[in-house]
Formats: structure tokens, C-alpha cells, sequence
């Protein structure tokens, strides 16, 4: 009887134990290294203890969820593990990177390269107490829009101006404080979306405006933005498709319609200009891009551009017009939200005085749109010989991006490297020392040189030696 009963407990106690893969997974953990002990290994003997501290415990964190998975970590070279996760915590997160992507203004990377001058300025003003909004002369409180004000001036023929920190911003406050409460008339063939999914009519309505829509998607004629006024309308707004672009069957009155339209009414028109042009595009190849001093002698009486597309600076939002009417939009309540910092003007400002000069050849955004191909291939080449596996030169086109000029581009020639794994090579390679980031198409990686400054070419030719010798 005590036999049988023992017998039933013992296979009872079998069926609702640990399996054997429970146990040895519990074995497993118990051989993790301890994070205390890690910590102080000779691997991670240069970094200050919060960070030996918190790398070891990830590094730990890693071989824990192996050996849930059946990994070994006895095994696993868990000191190499903490030194990989101590070089990422005290590594930036955001770092410099040689964009060969074949877009010259690429979002991702940050859209403009700024000029030496104004690098040089902002590392200036950066390392110092800066005097953004002191007068020098009474030593008292200042104006920081006195920086870029009369350059702005000089430069597009605005009677004022005034800076922010974006042009989606530019865009809300000069509504916010000329039509809140009131009607904005706008073109269904200009209710543009922009970057992350953020669309004009929202932007119209979120500074407090109703929008009306005028005409249709492909034809917006001057007779139907006459028929749109009322008495509560407050502005015509007019934005010009930079990023991208109606052909065929089409229609759009002219900036200097419109403004007579508007003026006619004693109405001001507004004119979203997007990409902040200030040079005849037709000199690099390019289509016709239309510039902010054409939109203030057209008669538009705000005009918003930005500052970190094809004029080639830091990101800011800039607002050129009637003195009036800046001087609404200057003292709105929400200006104060969206200003722009001293770094922004440093950048702004010394980018500006390049122009004044005639010397915006200087600027990088408007140096690459100006290489021609013969030195772009010649670089090529030389990339090419750095390669020491299969990669050919093939002729392509550079992308302006930014959303500026769609369907606008630029011949050159690009080193197409083949393999089996285009996309784990761009990987590397954007995770090398440098970072370099090209694009994967046809089943290879296209590296572009439009974009690189010469002092580039020589550590894109080294890395490019180092991998193909690894791999």
C-alpha cells in the first residue's frame, strides 16, 4: 500500500517538475558573469565606473536573454560585450557623416553643410558669452534679430525681416498673427504636405484660421480666388510646390496677380516660398527655381523661406515683407515660442555676409550643385582603385533633395560596388569610422562623390581599403 502511494508521488513529482531544458537554462544563468565583477575587468579600465557600471550590466542583460534562447554564456567573451556597450554609451549619438547617398540636401543627414565661415562663427559664439541681445554701444538689452536683419535687407529687397527657428514655424506664426480668427485663401494645387506628414491645411487651421479652398488641384485661376472673398477673409496664401511638381494640363496666376488681387482688397498675400533660393538655378543645369527677392519685387508682403535648403545654412524659418506687417508678426505672443538661438544666427549670419560678398561659391550646398563631372568622375575612379574587389564607375544622376526642385538632378558618375550583400556593406559602412552613407540600388552600393569636400576623399578612400581587405 505505502509502495504504491510513494510510486504515484514520485511520478507525480517527475510530471510537474522542471524539464530538462528549464534546468539547464537555470544552470546557464547561474554561470553569468556577476556585474560587479565584470565591471571591473581590465576591458573596461579607461571608463569612469558609471559607465564600467552600466555596461557591464547590459553586457550581462545580452547573455541573460542568450541563455533563455539555449546560448551558452560560458561561452560568450562577456568582457568584449562591455567594452562594445561602454564605446556606444560614451560615443554621440549623433556624429558626423560623409553623405555619398547622390541627394545633396538629405533630411536625414541633417539637409545643408554649412560653410567654413559660418562653422567657424558658431564655434566662436559656442565657446563664449556672446552678445545676442545686448547693445554693445548703451549696454542695454538689445535686439537679436539685429544680426541677420539688414543682411536679409540687403540681400532680397524686404523693407524688414525677421528670423525663427524653422519655416513650418514661420509659416504658423505669420498666420497666427495676421489672419487668426479670420479666412486664408489657398490653392487646392498648393495644399502641399511637408516633412512628417505635416500638411498645409493643418498647419492654416492650427494657427487658428479657416481655410478656404480655391480652385482645383491642376487649374487655380485669378477669377477664383476673387470669387473666394468675403469680408472675413484676412490673407491670400500662396505656396510654391517645392517638393513636387504639376505638368500638363495646368494654370496658376502669377505672384504679381495675386498681389494686385490682394492689394486691391487690402489684403496681404503671403507667400510660402519653401526653399530659400537666392541665385539663378539655370547657372548650375537646373530648372528655374524662384528666388525670395523675385516674390518681394513681385509684390508678395510676406514671403517665408528657409534657411537650411538651397540658401544653404543652418535650419531656420525667414520671414521678409512690409514693415507693418513683420512688425504684427514680431510682437505676436508666439514669437517668443519659435525664436531662434544664438548658434542658429552665428551659422545664419555668417552665411548671409558670403552672399553680401560674392563669395557664396563658399557654401557647400551651392559648391556641389556647381562641380561638374569631370572631377566627380576622376574621384571615382580613384574610389574605384581603393575597392579591392569587383566595383565598376557608372554614370547617374545627383538628386537636390530637400524637398527643393522635384525631379531635378545633376549628372555624375558613382562607384557601384557588387557583392551578395549590398545592404549588410552599406551597413558597415555607415557604421564605420567614418560613417559613410550611400545608397543600395540594383543590388549594389552606389557611393556618389558630388557631395564630398576634398578634404573627404582621402578617409573615404581608406575605409573603403579597409573593408574590402576584411571582407
Amino acid at each position: 500500500m505505502y509502495s504504491s502511494f510513494a510510486k504515484r508521488v514520485a511520478v507525480l513529482g517527475r510530471a510537474v517538475g522542471p524539464s530538462a531544458a528549464t534546468l539547464e537554462t537555470m544552470s546557464a544563468l547561474r554561470r553569468l558573469p556577476r556585474v560587479d565583477t565584470l565591471a571591473e575587468s581590465p576591458a573596461l579600465a579607461d571608463y569612469p565606473r558609471p559607465v564600467r557600471v552600466s555596461a557591464a550590466r547590459a553586457a550581462v542583460e545580452r547573455l541573460r536573454r542568450g541563455a533563455r534562447e539555449g546560448v551558452d554564456p560560458s561561452g560568450a567573451d562577456a568582457e568584449g560585450l562591455a567594452a562594445d556597450e561602454a564605446r556606444r554609451l560614451v560615443e554621440p549619438s549623433l556624429r558626423s557623416a560623409i553623405n555619398m547617398s547622390g541627394v545633396v540636401l538629405h533630411t536625414g543627414l541633417g539637409r545643408a553643410r554649412l560653410a567654413r565661415a559660418a562653422v567657424e562663427q558658431i564655434a566662436l559664439v559656442a565657446a563664449s558669452h556672446s552678445a545676442v541681445e545686448l547693445d554693445p554701444d548703451t549696454g542695454r538689452r538689445g535686439d537679436r534679430q539685429t544680426h541677420v536683419r539688414d543682411l536679409l535687407r540687403e540681400l532680397t529687397g524686404a523693407e524688414e525681416a525677421h528670423v525663427v527657428n524653422n519655416a513650418a514655424a514661420a509659416v504658423t506664426l505669420s498666420l497666427s498673427a495676421l489672419a487668426a480668427g479670420r479666412e486664408v485663401n489657398l490653392s487646392r494645387g498648393q495644399m502641399v504636405e511637408i516633412g512628417g506628414s505635416f500638411r498645409m491645411p493643418e498647419i492654416v487651421e492650427a494657427s487658428g484660421c479657416r481655410l478656404i479652398e480655391v480652385g482645383c488641384t491642376n487649374k487655380t485661376r485669378l477669377s477664383d480666388y476673387e470669387r473666394a472673398l468675403t469680408p472675413e477673409t484676412a490673407a491670400i496664401l500662396r505656396c510654391h510646390t517645392s517638393n513636387y511638381r504639376m505638368v500638363g494640363f495646368v494654370a496658376q496666376p502669377t505672384i504679381s496677380e495675386l498681389a494686385e488681387l490682394a492689394h486691391g482688397h487690402s489684403l496681404p498675400l503671403v507667400m510660402d516660398l519653401g526653399s530659400g533660393c537666392l541665385v539663378d538655378t539655370t547657372r548650375f543645369g537646373l530648372p528655374k527655381e524662384p528666388t525670395v527677392q523675385e516674390c518681394v519685387a513681385g509684390g508678395a508682403d510676406v514671403v517665408i523661406a528657409s534657411g537650411d535648403k538651397l540658401l544653404g545654412g543652418p535650419q531656420a524659418g525667414l520671414i521678409v515683407g512690409r514693415p507693418d506687417l513683420i512688425e504684427r508678426i514680431r510682437k505676436h505672443p508666439l514669437a517668443r515660442a519659435v525664436r531662434v538661438d544664438k548658434l542658429t544666427l552665428a551659422g545664419l549670419e555668417a552665411t548671409l555676409r558670403l552672399y553680401a560678398e560674392g563669395r557664396e561659391g563658399e557654401i557647400p550646398t551651392l559648391a556641389a550643385l556647381g562641380k561638374v563631372v569631370g572631377p566627380i568622375r576622376r574621384v571615382a575612379s580613384r574610389l574605384r582603385r581603393a575597392w579591392k574587389g569587383q566595383a565598376t564607375v557608372r554614370p547617374s544622376v545627383t538628386e537636390i533633395g530637400g524637398g527643393s526642385m522635384p525631379g531635378a538632378g545633376l549628372p555624375t558618375f558613382c562607384l557601384v560596388i557588387e557583392g551578395a550583400d549590398p545592404e549588410g556593406l552599406a551597413r558597415r559602412l555607415r557604421l564605420g569610422r567614418p560613417a559613410i552613407v550611400g545608397r543600395v540600388q540594383d543590388g549594389a552600393v552606389w557611393l556618389d562623390p558630388r557631395t564630398l569636400d576634398t578634404s573627404e576623399v582621402r578617409p573615404v578612400e581608406e575605409a573603403l581599403k579597409r573593408l574590402s581587405t576584411a571582407s
